[in-house]
């Protein structure tokens, strides 16, 4: 595929043939042509340095993954397009856009095109777009979209048919609030997906205020110039509808600025918990108590604040077990002069913060980064860290320079070096490395069907970026689908169990990183040698039960049903 794209180019002799990228930038070739507009008057709008996300997900079900973008707008009285200082272009409709993966069934990237779609689907999403999850909330077998705005969200059902409902009003879902993360996930173990919403301060333009450097400039506010929201949780009731149960979980009696979520077991108990990145503020570690309340064990598990004792400017966020050890442990994305931190399970949801020791943290520091993810790209069974940077406030070197958006900064890839450590290796990433741009958002999963995972950037008044794995699927590979309910199987855990190797733990989800939604599908790199022959594959899932299966391909998508597979009793 790397050739396919004009990657590298070869003499022949593999001996000097030069190593391809590790990433190629695809979205110009397969027709991923979209701009992130986020209205910036010079007016300083508080929103307008956030930026929106995306979703990977297979809304048609024909087995690969389409794409669904959030749109900005024009904000503010009496402006207009002519008052933006990055304009969008001429006929770029300002509403979310759902792209079509035509990708040939069976086929990889070699036949990877998109096509925009959103007309036909019926969507109409022209609110200020900021995140987006993904799950199937009525178990009819297609997934849906929970979009979140500046302002009120939407519920768009998907009809099966290549079309979807606003069912926002009618579900009971809505939140007017400023929210960004959002989570589907069933935290009562009932079998219908609940959703989490977390929101962000309490900012209108009715209240902008103006914000000044100590040069007397104005820029934008910091997050603590307004008040912290609070969140809610709503409970699937199994019939179309949620019910606001913010209050009753106890999730309600706290406020905080939370841009990331993501949801795992990270206790051990198998009950579903919730992991929450607030800015500048503690963040939250809603553990779920299995009787319909949550409570926040954030600061005595060590995940509320830095290894000094500091809130920090939580972005992004993920769950992933990157020391093989068989727990979620945690990454958080931050702003620059902030480490990015890792927070390691000890197995009983108590955490470490190992930012320095790993070596993740301190090439962090001159970032102000939003999107992170755990990301296996090399398929060598550990997983990797990918971060998307981009300046809240103008970099003086920038402003020195003239440079109209001085929030320009590159991104990041850390391997993991299965030792609890971490090297830089964005030297090596690809050439789309090497770009200067404001991104926000990053959405992870296998966009060719190939068996590595490739990444979707979303970057504020610059293309959208998809970056193409080009050395993951060289390596052996096992990829999952677990269904249960008629739908994916979120909050599962898988166990791959090796031959010579320990077993390598995945869990379902579709949330995490900064207001995106990744693939559903578990892939995982098997390694080399004898250690990628699967022996069995353990699935737990969320009600408690575990199966086994033991004819397991590798290389290849295969699906996982719930009550289909060797029952192995209850698991502790």
């Amino acid at each position: 595929m790397a050739l396919l794209f004009g990657a590298c180019g070869g003499t022949g002799d593999p001996a000097n043939d030069p190593q391809p990228p590790i990433f190629i930038d695809a979205a110009p070739a397969a027709n991923l042509d979209f701009v992130y507009f986020n209205g910036m008057s010079g007016e300083h709008y508080f929103n307008e340095i956030m930026g929106g996300g995306a979703a990977l997900f297979d809304f048609d079900n024909d087995g690969d993954l389409d794409v669904y973008l959030l749109q900005g707008r024009m904000i503010g009285p009496d402006l207009t397009l002519e008052d933006a200082l990055f304009p969008p272009l001429a006929g770029t409709p300002l509403t979310d856009r759902l792209y079509r993966n035509d990708l040939e069934p069976g086929a990889t990237g070699a036949s990877l095109r998109f096509t925009d779609v959103t007309g036909a689907s019926r969507i109409e999403a022209a609110g200020y777009g900021m995140g987006v999850t993904t799950g199937d909330f009525d178990n009819d077998g297609w997934t849906d979209l929970y979009v979140t705005n500046f302002g009120s969200n939407q519920l768009l059902r998907n009809r099966g048919d290549g079309t979807f409902d606003d069912v926002t009003s009618a579900s009971g879902a809505d939140d007017p609030r400023w929210s960004v993360a959002a989570s589907f996930f069933d935290f009562d173990r009932d079998g219908w997906l609940d959703l989490y919403v977390g929101n962000y301060v309490d900012y209108s333009l009715a209240d902008h205020k103006p914000c000044p450097l100590p040069s007397g400039v104005l820029t934008y506010c910091a997050p603590g110039a307004y008040r912290p929201a609070g969140d809610s949780l709503f409970r699937n009731r199994g019939d179309g509808t949620f019910e606001d149960v913010s209050t009753a979980s106890g999730i309600g009696a706290e406020t905080g600025s939370g841009l990331g979520v993501v949801a795992a077991d990270f206790n051990g108990d198998r009950w579903i918990d919730l992991y929450v990145a607030n800015d500048l503020m503690w963040n939250r570690l809603w553990i779920n108590q299995g009787d319909g309340t949550f409570a926040d064990n954030a600061l005595l598990a060590g995940v509320a604040v830095n290894r000094e004792g500091q809130p920090e400017a939580g972005m992004g966020v993920d769950a992933g077990d990157f020391d093989g050890d068989g727990d979620p442990d945690i990454v958080v994305s931050h702003l620059e002069q902030e480490t990015n931190t890792l927070y390691v399970n000890g197995g009983t949801g108590l955490f470490r913060d190992q930012s320095a020791s790993s070596q993740l943290g301190p090439p962090s520091l001159p970032y102000t980064a939003f999107g992170i993810g755990w990301i296996d790209y090399d398929n060598d069974s550990w997983l990797d860290v990918l971060v998307v940077n981009g300046a809240v406030i103008g970099m003086d070197a920038l402003i020195r320079e003239g440079d109209p958006y001085p929030l320009r900064q590159t991104d990041q890839l850390f391997h993991n070096l299965g030792d609890g450590s971490f090297a830089e290796v964005t030297a090596e990433a690809g050439a789309v490395f090497e770009s200067s741009e404001v991104s926000r958002a990053a959405a992870f999963g296998d966009v060719d069907n190939d068996g590595d995972l490739d990444v979707v950037v979303v970057n504020s008044n610059a293309p959208t970026r998809l970056l193409l794995n080009q050395i993951g699927q060289d390596e052996p590979w096992l990829g999952l689908r677990l269904v249960s309910e008629n739908r994916d199987a979120l909050g599962a855990q898988v166990l791959i169990h090796r031959q010579g190797a320990a077993p390598i733990w995945r869990h379902v989800h579709t949330d995490g990183s900064y207001a995106s939604a990744r693939d559903p599908r578990v892939l995982a790199g098997l390694g080399a040698g004898a250690n990628a022959a699967v022996s069995h594959v353990e699935v737990r899932w969320s009600d408690g039960t575990a199966e086994r299966w033991t004819d397991v391909r590798s290389s290849e998508y295969q699906t996982l049903v719930q009550g289909e597979g060797e029952a192995i009793g209850p698991q502790p």
